[in-house]
């Protein structure tokens, strides 16, 4: 099996991609079973403030750092389970020293196999106002969705101030929902958790709308490449 390597940027999106990795891992190749992983990670202050300063070039640098760090414990393949950098990485990639799985690539490869038209997209105020969904979805010919500003102000509060210290509270889980059924309104067939704390506050049953979990399908792509080589399938 193939080694991931984890670039990791907030603690609970990591978290909740390395538990999928290991758990549904032994789902598939038996007790206990799972890839070699080893995760890296800066503090999310060091992107933050790269971010708030519009300095996508200098978080690709941070993350190939973090790719190097970790292909020299031994990964043979990367993945970030945090949407916004990606920003970042896609002005780098070229010069990663293993193979990226691109999480934004994955979730509309799965929106392309579900045949969604129209996608929300929700995630950090840098991540909805970015370009990281955008040239993804619409290589794919998938149209898409973003709330409306102070939505996606009042999101990004959330996300900062609350989920990414594993904070998740009935009335911001109750604000996620009507956001979903206002895009839902506007013609949206599922919704993107494009951010990989999201899917620990929305679950499936909390959504009006089918929903794109970016953290699980990241760690299943990474998991499908991983054992591809012992011939085994995800369900």
């Amino acid at each position: 099996m193939k080694h991931i390597g984890i670039v990791a940027v907030s603690a609970e999106g990591s978290a909740l991609c390395y538990r999928t990795i290991c758990l549904e891992g032994a789902e598939l190749l038996g007790p206990h079973e799972h890839p070699e992983i080893s995760l890296h990670t800066f503090s999310l202050r060091s992107y933050q403030r790269l971010i708030d300063e519009d300095r996508w070039e200098a978080v690709g640098e941070m993350m190939l750092e973090s790719a190097a760090r970790l292909v020299k414990a031994g990964a043979q393949l990367l993945i970030c389970p945090d949407n916004t950098v990606h920003q970042g990485l896609d002005l780098v990639r070229d010069r990663s020293p293993a193979r990226w799985i691109h999480i934004a690539e994955e979730a509309s490869a799965e929106a392309t196999r579900r045949g969604y038209k129209r996608l929300a997209i929700l995630g950090t105020r840098f991540l909805m106002e970015g370009s990281v969904y955008r040239s993804k979805l619409d290589a794919a010919g998938i149209d898409h969705r973003v709330p409306n500003l102070e939505q996606r102000t009042r999101i990004n509060q959330i996300i900062y101030d609350e989920l990414v210290y594993a904070r998740f509270l009935p009335a911001s889980r109750a604000y996620f929902q009507s956001v979903i059924r206002d895009l839902a309104a506007d013609g949206c067939d599922a919704v993107a958790l494009a951010c990989t704390e999201i899917p620990l506050l929305i679950s499936p049953a909390d959504s009006s709308l089918p929903i794109l979990d970016s953290a699980r399908i990241l760690a299943r792509a990474a998991l499908r490449e991983a054992i591809s080589d012992k011939g085994a399938r995800l369900k």
